[in-house]
């Protein structure tokens, strides 16, 4: 049964009327009550009463107008969902993240989408960098926040945020009071570093300042979470190294001061499967621009 055949059948139930019918379908009244005829035979059941004078439904017709609405409107609505889910508007999105960007460039760009998306049901993720990588090659995720660099040529990014590295100390460390700290007067330091096996990039960029500060720090300790780094250093002991956008851990017994004369910046990329074509996710990368765009300097 095609759907053309109830558009016929409603505009006859509706009018009782095969010549006013016809005329609200555009089409000569021959054909159209040859269509009438066929759906009754390939139903199997008479749906009109017909005399010279006048048109009325059978009860099997009156049934049937009812369920003809009812299947119009699903599809009608089954369309509407369809379009939606073409256009981003609907769906599923699996997002990982690194904790730190929690604390800086991710709440407001999923804060806007939602606000744009609210009907995408957004699954977010805690992961390292390492294990975005393959969550991304598994798919189990299909967008990620995470620190460089990525060398995978199968995968995209867009940076979305950089930003210093401040260094935090005990209270009581003798610079905490100075307004920023020479990283080689910290050489003889205890240091807290994020491990190298969940966190490469990071690390890496970590032990350059204090390589290029002419030294090799000290590691007593490692965590991957920033606030159990800082907690450790509210504890004493040693020093960290840190993105600016960790200074929010605001607690009495640490301080964050600028390391003087460093020009290193730690980033945050938004990373995706060069083969990705979610409309979803590129309704979301737009979000991420449009951001991005905005909050640099001369957007």
């Amino acid at each position: 049964m095609e759907l053309r055949s109830l558009h016929y059948f409603i505009a006859v139930a509706e009018t009782l009327n095969f010549s006013r019918a016809a005329e609200r379908l555009h089409m000569a009244q021959p054909p159209l009550s040859q269509q009438i005829q066929r759906l009754e035979k390939e139903m199997g059941v008479q749906l009109f009463v017909r005399t010279k004078r006048s048109v009325r439904l059978t009860t099997a017709g009156e049934v049937f107008l009812q369920e003809a609405y009812q299947t119009l409107a699903r599809v009608e609505q089954a369309v509407h969902v369809a379009q939606r889910a073409e256009r981003g508007e609907i769906g599923q999105l699996a997002i990982g993240f690194v904790g730190s960007s929690a604390y800086g460039v991710l709440p407001p760009i999923i804060r806007a989408f939602r606000e744009r998306f609210a009907h995408v049901e957004l699954i977010l993720r805690e992961l390292t960098t390492v294990e975005q990588v393959q969550a991304l090659h598994e798919g189990q995720i299909q967008v990620g926040f995470l620190r460089p660099p990525i060398l995978d040529s199968t995968l995209q990014h867009l940076t979305v945020q950089q930003e210093p590295f401040l260094v935090a100390l005990p209270a009581n460390h003798p610079l905490a009071t100075t307004a920023s700290v020479p990283l080689p007067q910290l050489a003889n330091d205890p240091f807290i570093l994020v491990p190298a096996k969940l966190a490469p990039g990071l690390s890496y960029q970590m032990m350059d300042l204090c390589r290029q500060a002419g030294f090799q720090p000290q590691v007593v300790q490692e965590a991957i979470q920033f606030h159990v780094i800082i907690s450790l250093v509210a504890a004493e002991l040693g020093i960290a190294l840190v993105p600016a956008c960790i200074r929010t851990f605001q607690r009495p017994d640490v301080v964050f001061l600028p390391l003087r004369e460093s020009t290193m910046q730690a980033e945050i990329q938004v990373v995706w499967h060069r083969a990705e074509a979610s409309p979803v996710v590129r309704r979301f990368l737009e979000v991420v621009k449009t951001h991005t765009d905005a909050e640099r300097p001369d957007g």
